[in-house]
C-alpha cells in the first residue's frame, strides 16, 4: 500500500510570523530555551570555527519589559 502526503502551504505575513515566533517561544519553559540556544551556539561556532571553544563565560540576564 503506498502512502501519500498532501502539500499544504499557509501564507502569513511576516510581521504576525515574528509574533508567533515570539508568542511560541515564551510558551517554552526557561530550561528549553537555554537548551536550543546552546545547541545553536555549539552548531554556530563548530560551523565558523571547526570546533567548540573549551570556554565560554556563562552569563544570562533577565531583560525586563
Amino acid at each position: 500500500m503506498e502512502r501519500k502526503m498532501a502539500m499544504v502551504v499557509t501564507f502569513v505575513k511576516m510581521e504576525e510570523q515574528d509574533q508567533l515566533d515570539v508568542q511560541f517561544w515564551q510558551s517554552k519553559p526557561a530550561s528549553e530555551r537555554l537548551a536550543e540556544v546552546t545547541r545553536l551556539r555549539i552548531n554556530y561556532y563548530t560551523w565558523l570555527n571547526g570546533s567548540y571553544p573549551k570556554k565560554i563565560a556563562k552569563v544570562v540576564a533577565k531583560r525586563t519589559l
